[in-house]
């Protein structure tokens, strides 16, 4: 069977050799969406991680049989379309579950201690010049005690909880979940209202759904503390980008940490590029290498399955 990979070069080297064993295999570093026909035209099975399919895209490939998509989420596909044309559409499940729980957490450190500020100083030669041992940038704070509020209660947010459990945080979790299906000295959040008011870091994990989008905005921002903590590693559009821009300038909240934007990558003019207080990485806490060799290991595994009549991680 033929398979084409349409943007390899944000998962792995285009020249690893482990998917020649399913035979005609072309692999495109990136894809432009108006090359995507051309490209797939043929084939039979196809593996992208964000080129998108839709019904149009879909129908105008009558030989594609399969869809690999490599990530968890899958909004990029028509699976409606893909399923009425006999496409199995698959995903990789729970591959990057302690990454991004460890990349939250990363976000809300370099917040609270400030080590990437202390560092800034100390290559300007501000520890040399000091007259004392020691010094400081500016406060930083104990997490132990603070309320760790979670929306979003699945894998990576429990795993993200877990840790800031260990650091000493209390756990206040907005989730579907009753009180008895939470770990021991967590607490279900009676309202979402509650949890953006008593969080002193609000941590995001939830899907982008209606529900969820635009989530964080200027009314729930003007429930929090002034010294609260937002941190977003799930989707960028769940945050309202203008009002969380303002509530930092503003000091409305003291501080965020974000994995994910609006659009990535971001325009130039994106309102939180710059923002007081607003750490900000590339959408990368997928990414570290133990979890994109899973995410290799998962895939190969889905195409194997489907080659072998017996597809898995089929999501339509």
């Amino acid at each position: 069977m033929s398979l084409v990979i349409l943007d390899a070069a944000t998962v792995y080297p285009a020249g690893d050799s482990r998917w020649q064993s399913f035979g005609d295999v072309v692999v495109y570093d990136r894809t432009p969406v108006g090359d995507i026909v051309g490209r797939c035209r043929g084939a039979e099975m196809v593996l992208t991680n964000k080129v998108p399919f839709d019904a149009a895209t879909i129908a105008a490939l009558p030989d594609l049989k399969y869809i690999g998509v490599l990530a968890t989420g899958y909004n990029i596909i028509d699976t409606e379309a893909a399923r009425k044309s006999g496409i199995v559409v698959t995903n990789i499940p729970a591959y990057s579950t302690m990454s991004v729980a460890q990349q939250a957490i990363s976000l809300l450190l370099a917040v609270t201690n400030r080590v990437a500020d202390y560092a800034a100083a100390d290559a300007k030669g501000a520890w040399c010049r000091c007259p004392d041992f020691s010094y400081r940038v500016a406060d930083w704070h104990e997490l132990a005690g603070k309320t760790f509020g979670i929306v979003g209660f699945g894998n990576t947010g429990s795993a993200t909880a877990a840790i800031a459990a260990s650091l000493g945080m209390k756990v206040l979790a907005y989730t579907s979940k009753p009180q008895s299906a939470l770990p021991d000295g967590y607490t279900k959040a009676e309202s979402l209202e509650q949890l953006f008011a008593t969080a002193d870091v609000l941590s995001l994990h939830c899907p982008l759904t209606p529900d969820t989008r635009g989530l964080v905005n200027d009314r729930t921002l003007a429930l929090m503390k002034s010294s609260a903590i937002i941190i977003n590693t799930s989707r960028g559009p769940v945050v309202d980008e203008d009002a969380l821009a303002r509530a930092l300038n503003n000091g409305t909240i003291a501080a965020a940490g974000l994995d994910v934007l609006c659009q990535e990558p971001p325009s130039a003019d994106c309102p939180l590029i710059g923002a007081r207080n607003c750490y900000i990485s590339p959408h990368i806490a997928w990414a570290s290498t133990e979890a994109r060799e899973r995410l290799f290991n998962i895939a190969l595994d889905n195409v194997k399955a489907f080659v072998g009549g017996n597809p898995i991680n089929i999501v339509n």
